[in-house]
């Protein structure tokens, strides 16, 4: 037990009894605050008590709970039961820490927690992969299908997509909480197969967005919640690298998939492209479904039943202030991710560039991706996934608006600014659920991780369709400038919400790891 974790469960407990901070116990003077999670931070509450022993009232069998921490190796923590929503800022006191914590076992990988990640690494290929290669679409659909319809009117169908993944996922996090993956990964593994089957037949804008986008969309929500929930079972200290390197998966569909269509589509047509897509996501399936799964029983009340009994919306995870600047964050990084995810292909034509070059302009940004979300995962364990994070936002807005919105019609500048911003942007995607998995109890992570991605949903929906009226504005030169304007503010706007969450978690000092 150090002296930060012991002052850092003082902290909590007293708190939550409503004990001035001048009349609780200080033998130690107060540390800066530490990278904790709220299951650590409810450990630490035990373990100070053990310490400390200053209250008479524990029970023998509180005293047995605490003894069980002396015993925890570094991939086990405690949390509290009784009420895990909200981690150390739960209502309650000291003796209910005690009498209800549970001990957490993390295996950190191992055989079965690395065939984990990987099995959602294939899962999210079908949902990332996809919407990755949006931009070839995009300009497919701009001078085929679509050829009729405005760039606003197109961009609804990538939107809808992403906001059908995220907001159908409110009622798919309480589900996996409670009842674990396997239905889950298999209902979605076939929709998203039938869906691209489907759209192969599509020739105009209606069919296109049932089948691609309400349909696909539900697939991949189905998909989503699990396949970042169950590495959240296996993984907590290198839970960063984990899922960075499970995430990865969207940045390899998007290298792969861009180049494939862009020998499909002129040999065998859009139809049969599309088919050979579904087979592709058809031998993904079978790894999801059988290496995803749950290995911690559902977090349970006082009274023994299951705390997640429900699929409705739980609003109130928005209470935690953290939480909430969090979710609002992630709704302005979704303005600016897919705005350049899914123009970028058509502004390289629109400067010079060749349909081949532009599909390859595509596949760097998507490589840069790759190495985003790994080693900015492994860093984000060692120095703090919000201070990773908040870098990598950083970096974001510099590349915008700094190097695509003065690219012109240079190739280099252009394909340095793909690169550089996969790179920071893969970062981003990556780090997400990690930032929010250190604000909760790990065996509610699913309905947290899939309420913050509800409010993300109006991000995406929006996103792509207000950069297609943007477009629009003025002259062709105009219009670019005004959507690349736009991506780069929202950026903007991310980082401040993101620093604020921070900032509120931990203080303004840039040293403290969080």
């Amino acid at each position: 037990m150090t002296l930060n974790q012991s002052n850092a469960a003082e902290d909590s407990c007293l708190k939550n009894q409503g004990v001035p901070e001048s009349e609780s116990p200080a033998p130690y003077p107060r540390p800066q605050p530490s990278n904790r999670s709220a299951e650590f931070e409810k450990s630490d509450s035990l373990a100070y008590s053990r310490d400390n022993n200053h209250n008479s009232n524990i029970s023998n069998a509180d005293k047995n709970t605490i003894a069980d921490l002396d015993h925890l190796n570094p991939g086990q923590t405690a949390v509290d039961s009784s009420n895990s929503e909200y981690g150390a800022n739960s209502p309650g006191g000291l003796e209910r820490c005690l009498s209800t914590a549970t001990i957490l076992d993390f295996p950190e990988g191992g055989v079965q927690g690395w065939l984990v990640v990987f099995g959602s690494f294939c899962a999210m290929i079908s949902v990332f992969g996809l919407i990755n290669s949006s931009a070839v679409f995009e300009s497919y659909f701009s001078t085929h299908q679509l050829v009729d319809n405005t760039a606003s009117e197109i961009g609804w169908i990538f939107s809808l997509y992403l906001f059908m993944v995220f907001f159908v996922g409110i009622q798919v996090g309480p589900v996996f909480d409670r009842h674990g993956a396997r239905a889950l990964i298999a209902a979605g593994s076939l929709i998203i197969v039938v869906s691209l089957l489907l759209l192969s037949w599509c020739e105009t804008y209606y069919q296109i967005i049932l089948t691609y986008s309400v349909l696909g969309g539900l697939g991949g929500a189905l998909l989503n919640g699990p396949a970042y929930g169950a590495i959240a079972h296996f993984f907590n200290a290198r839970r960063g690298l984990a899922t960075g390197i499970a995430t990865t998966s969207g940045g390899i569909g998007g290298i792969v998939f861009p180049i494939l269509l862009q020998y499909l589509l002129p040999n065998l047509g859009f139809a049969w492209s599309c088919r050979v897509l579904a087979l592709i996501m058809l031998v993904l399936a079978i790894p999801a479904n059988v290496f995803i799964k749950t290995r911690l029983p559902p977090a349970r009340g006082p009274d023994g039943a299951p705390k997640v009994g429900s699929v409705r919306p739980d609003f109130s995870v928005f209470k935690d202030v953290r939480f909430a600047f969090s979710s609002l964050g992630i709704f302005f990084m979704e303005w600016g991710l897919f705005v350049p995810l899914t123009f970028i292909v058509s502004y390289a034509a629109a400067h010079g560039q060749d349909a081949t070059e532009s599909y390859v302009l595509l596949s760097y940004l998507n490589a840069g991706s790759v190495a985003g979300r790994v080693l900015p995962g492994f860093l984000a364990d060692c120095f703090g996934r919000f201070n990773v994070i908040i870098v990598t936002i950083a970096l974001c807005v510099v590349t915008v608006l700094a190097m695509w919105l003065t690219a012109g019609d240079s190739e280099g500048v252009l394909t340095a600014y793909a690169v550089l911003f996969g790179f920071a942007s893969g970062s981003n995607l990556g780090l997400v659920p990690v930032c929010l998995g250190q604000l909760c109890d790990s065996r509610q992570y699913g309905r947290f991780l899939t309420a913050a991605m509800m409010v993300a949903s109006f991000g995406t929906l929006s996103s792509v369709p207000i950069g297609g009226a943007l477009l629009e504005v003025g002259s062709a030169e105009t219009g670019w400038r005004a959507l690349i304007i736009f991506s780069g503010i929202a950026y903007g706007i991310a980082l401040a919400c993101y620093t604020t969450a921070r900032v509120v978690a931990v203080g303004w000092d840039p040293r403290t790891v969080f």
